[in-house]
């Protein structure tokens, strides 16, 4: 079965690395942005909002479920609906954008993170987020992630095709 998360790019400034996804996604944009925005949402595919502010200038404090990685920032954008993205030690600046398009009634989620740091980390981004994207239709669909059973097989199989540039567009 084809994989549903297109394949994510990155530019590279020096040692700054932008990544970015553009996610198709079956589901009008209200649902996702409670997905994107919310401590019940986020935690369905990405991370507990041990924090969460939702306008800017508000603090935010990610603990990622499968690493156990804490992040604490701040809300650096907040449009209601559209964007939300935090700006947080370790991950840098995380945007998602929402737009209505793909599927009928569907949403296109455009996602960018920038951060600083080495090519391996800007590989392990890339798996790392495209995970966490299949998380996020899985969650959509009904069913969000169980961390207790996440395994870094996945996530290693990503990071090597993404080495390799290596996805098969069917």
């Amino acid at each position: 079965m084809a994989d549903p998360i297109p394949p994510g790019t990155t530019e590279t400034r020096g040692d700054t690395h932008i990544v970015r996804f553009d996610v198709p996604l079956a589901h009008p944009v209200e649902r996702v942005w409670l997905a994107l925005s919310t401590p019940g949402g986020l935690r369905g595919w990405l991370a507990e909002a041990e924090m969460l502010e939702p306008h800017l200038g508000g603090p935010v404090t990610l603990r990622w479920l499968n690493s156990g990685t804490v992040a604490s920032g701040t809300v650096t954008a907040w449009d209601v609906e559209r964007i939300a993205e935090y700006t947080v030690e370790v991950h840098g600046r995380i945007r998602m954008h929402l737009e209505p398009g793909g599927a009928r009634d569907g949403t296109v989620l455009r996602f960018l993170n920038e951060f600083r740091g080495t090519d391996d980390r800007r590989l392990d981004s890339l798996a790392g987020w495209h995970d966490h994207f299949t998380y996020l239709v899985d969650a959509l669909a009904g069913t969000p992630a169980d961390w207790s059973s996440w395994s870094r097989e996945r996530w290693q199989e990503l990071r090597d095709k993404y080495e390799a540039r290596d996805f098969d567009a069917s």
